[in-house]
């Protein structure tokens, strides 16, 4: 080979190689899930209030789940629920149980996670989830006002499970939302996104974006009467990050700027207590995402990577308590 081809060449592989140290750690942000207290309620709820479609029901227990979830004696019944092309995990904890979802909770504080179920007409949706008799979170459908360039005419309303989880419903004018959602398919399409509150965006992205390697999609400031109704937070003022992997729903980070008294997520939550919902990320290597939490003040659920069969799983908090499952293939 001339030299000049061979320097070529080796440009060529020393840029392949920079490329494939670059790609990102997240692969694809493959679903959320959710603790309930009832399995059957839960089902029942999101099958028939809700049109997804159960898909799978295992129970599972043993030193490998233990050590995952971090719960000495764990035993659960995890259904896997779809709508669209996104899945949503509900775990029962059959033993040890977990505690309920703190009194007064409120979108401002720190355990506050919601999944955001794109409609393709929100009037009809609202009429269907109220005449289902579903408990109100936000006031009512709220629609965002014009001078809010990057959210203008999205339409949400926030809802509660039977576990006082909340849901939203949103629908997205034509320009806006994945372009996935303009082509209709019914009344409920899928799920858009999973929403974290956090206290601080810049030591979130150096996790999320720096760390696992999701990119920045957009964000906004929201502010106005139509987000403290949507919210039912009283003089609410946020900050919206949003995120996304190559393939799956976004992550949007919540920082509220006002008010600034939610409390914080609590530093002995566990797996069971019926707060916690876990994102479900899928990695290059499950070992190195989970290294990758501690110095951006997450911690570890589990006790580093475990692996079982094919498989290596590892759960982390981030630094605002917010669990990540992190799953590679071997």
């Amino acid at each position: 080979m001339k030299r000049p081809a061979l320097f070529l060449a080796l440009l060529t592989l020393g840029a392949s190689c920079a490329l494939a140290a670059e790609a990102p750690l997240v692969t694809s942000v493959e679903g959320v899930g959710m603790t309930v207290s009832s399995m059957e309620t839960s089902v029942r709820f999101f099958t028939e209030t809700l049109p997804f479609t159960k898909v799978s029901d295992v129970e599972l227990a043993g030193d490998v789940f233990e050590h995952v979830e971090g719960v000495f004696g764990a035993r659960a019944r995890v259904v896997r629920v779809r709508l669209g092309d996104e899945t949503l995990d509900l775990t029962e904890y059959l033993a040890p149980r977990g505690r309920p979802v703190p009194d007064g909770s409120r979108g401002n504080d720190g355990w506050f996670q919601h999944v955001a179920i794109v409609v393709s007409d929100m009037d009809r949706a609202y009429e269907i989830l109220r005449s289902r008799g579903v408990e109100h979170a936000s006031t009512g459908p709220q629609i965002l006002p014009e001078w809010n360039r990057g959210a203008a005419g999205i339409r949400a309303f926030y809802f509660k499970d039977p576990d006082e989880h909340v849901l939203e419903v949103i629908s997205f004018p034509p320009g806006k939302g994945d372009p996935k959602w303009q082509r209709g398919g019914g009344l409920f399409l899928g799920i858009d996104h999973t929403a974290i509150v956090v206290k601080d965006t810049e030591a979130s992205l150096r996790l999320y974006r720096d760390a696992l390697g999701l990119r920045v999609a957009g964000g906004s400031e929201n502010y106005g009467v139509e987000q403290e109704h949507l919210n039912n937070v009283f003089g609410a003022r946020l900050r919206i990050t949003s995120l996304r992997a190559a393939s799956g729903p976004g992550i949007e980070f919540l920082e509220y700027l006002a008010p600034s008294d939610g409390r914080p997520y609590p530093l002995d939550s566990k797996a069971n207590d019926l707060w916690q919902w876990q994102t479900r990320l899928a990695t290059r290597d499950a070992e190195a995402a989970a290294k990758a939490v501690r110095p951006a003040g997450g911690r570890w659920i589990s006790p580093g990577a475990v692996t079982a069969g094919a498989t290596t799983t590892a759960q982390v908090r981030d630094a605002d308590g917010h669990a990540l499952v992190l799953i590679s293939t071997n």
